[in-house]
C-alpha cells in the first residue's frame, strides 16, 4: 500500500515489488529490495532461468556474509521475502514493477502487455534499460504510459548506489516520485534527468573518456596499461568525493575557458566505434571472456579485476535489513 501524507509520499514496507527478468541486474535488484525488507516477486521465462537466478542471489549473500555485512539469520529473512514464478498473475497486487529484460523493444513490449493483462494495481513500471528511451518504451503500453519510466542502475546494482531516473513526456510526476522514494528507501542515490538522451548521464561521461582513451592508443601515444594507471592514480579517486563540476569551479571557469580553447581542437571527435575496438573484435579479442582485449587476462588478473571493481562500493553498503 502507498500512504500519501499531505504533499509527500511515504513507502509502506508491505508494498509488493515485482521484477521481470532473471539476469545480473534483476538478481541485484532482488538482493537489494529483499535486503531492505520488501516483499519481492521475480518473474522469469523458465524454471531453468529462475534456478540460475536463485544461485546468483545466494552468491551475493555469500559474499555479504563473508564480509560480515549480514548474518545468517538476516540472509534467511531476506531470502524468505523473495518468491519466483513464471506467471505474471503472481504480480496481481504489485504496485511497482522493475523490468530488467534483454535490451530489445519487442521483448520489453511483450512484458508490458503481460503487465497490462494481469497487474491492476501498478503505480509505476521502471525499466532498467541502459540505452532505450522512455519515449520508445511507452509505445509498448496503452494502459500504463503515465506509469512507465526508466530507472537505470549500474552493475552490480546491489552495491553501486546510483540510479538515473527519466520519464517520457507522458510519465506522471507521481510515478517518478514513487520510484524515487522507494529507491531512496533502499539507500540509492538518484539522478533525476530533465529529459532523455541516449546514454543518459553517467554512460555519456564514461564513453567520452573511453573515446579519448582509444584515440590515445590508436595514435600510439600511450598503452592501455598506462591509460588505466593515469586514471586510477590521478583524478579518479578525487571524483568519489568531489564532483566534476565542483572541480572545475574550484580551479576557476576563467582557467577552464582558456584550457578548452587550446585543448579541445586536439581531442577525439569520432562518430563511431574506434578502429582499435573494431579490429580487436574482428580478431576475436573480446576482452576478459577471451583472455585478450585492450589488455591481456588470465584467471588471476580477472579475479583481481572483480575484487577491485567491487572494492570502492563496499563503503556505501547501507541496507535497512529486515
Amino acid at each position: 500500500m502507498i500512504v500519501v501524507m499531505e504533499d509527500c509520499m511515504s513507502i509502506d514496507k508491505t508494498i509488493h515489488i515485482g521484477i521481470a527478468g532473471t539476469g545480473a541486474i534483476a538478481t541485484s535488484f532482488a538482493a537489494l529490495f529483499s535486503g531492505n525488507g520488501y516483499k519481492t516477486t521475480v518473474i522469469g521465462r523458465s524454471e531453468a532461468s529462475l534456478n540460475k537466478m536463485r544461485d546468483a542471489y545466494t552468491g551475493i549473500f555469500n559474499v555479504l556474509e563473508e564480509r560480515k555485512l549480514v548474518t545468517q539469520v538476516q540472509r534467511k529473512d531476506c531470502a524468505a521475502l523473495v518468491s519466483y514464478s513464471t506467471k505474471f498473475e503472481d504480480l496481481r497486487d504489485a504496485e511497482i514493477i522493475f523490468e530488467a529484460v534483454y535490451e530489445d523493444l519487442n521483448i520489453k513490449y511483450e512484458i508490458y502487455k503481460k503487465i497490462e493483462a494481469h497487474c491492476s494495481k501498478v503505480k509505476a513500471i521502471a525499466s532498467a534499460t541502459s540505452v532505450l528511451s522512455p519515449d520508445d518504451l511507452k509505445k509498448g503500453t496503452e494502459k500504463y504510459r503515465a506509469e512507465l519510466l526508466v530507472a537505470h542502475p549500474f552493475n552490480p546494482a546491489h552495491l553501486v548506489p546510483l540510479v538515473e531516473l527519466v520519464g517520457s513526456n507522458e510519465t506522471s510526476a507521481g510515478a517518478m516520485q514513487l520510484v524515487r522514494e522507494f529507491l531512496e528507501s533502499c539507500g540509492r542515490k538518484i539522478c533525476l534527468m530533465k529529459k532523455s538522451v541516449p546514454g543518459f548521464i553517467a554512460n555519456r561521461l564514461q564513453h567520452a573518456m573511453v573515446r579519448e582513451s582509444l584515440h590515445l592508443i590508436r595514435e600510439g601515444i600511450a598503452t592501455a596499461e598506462d591509460i588505466d594507471t593515469a586514471l586510477t592514480w590521478s583524478f579518479a579517486p578525487g571524483y568519489t568525493k568531489v564532483g566534476l563540476c565542483q572541480h572545475q569551479d574550484g580551479y576557476g571557469l576563467d582557467m577552464l575557458e582558456g584550457l578548452q580553447n587550446y585543448l579541445y581542437p586536439f581531442l577525439c571527435n569520432d562518430k563511431g566505434a574506434n578502429p582499435v575496438v573494431s579490429e580487436a573484435v574482428k580478431q576475436g579479442n573480446l576482452g576478459q571472456k577471451t583472455g585478450k582485449g585492450l589488455r591481456d587476462y588470465d584467471e588471476k588478473s580477472i579475479a583481481e579485476f572483480r575484487r577491485g571493481a567491487a572494492e570502492p562500493y563496499w563503503q556505501f553498503f547501507n541496507w535497512n535489513l529486515p
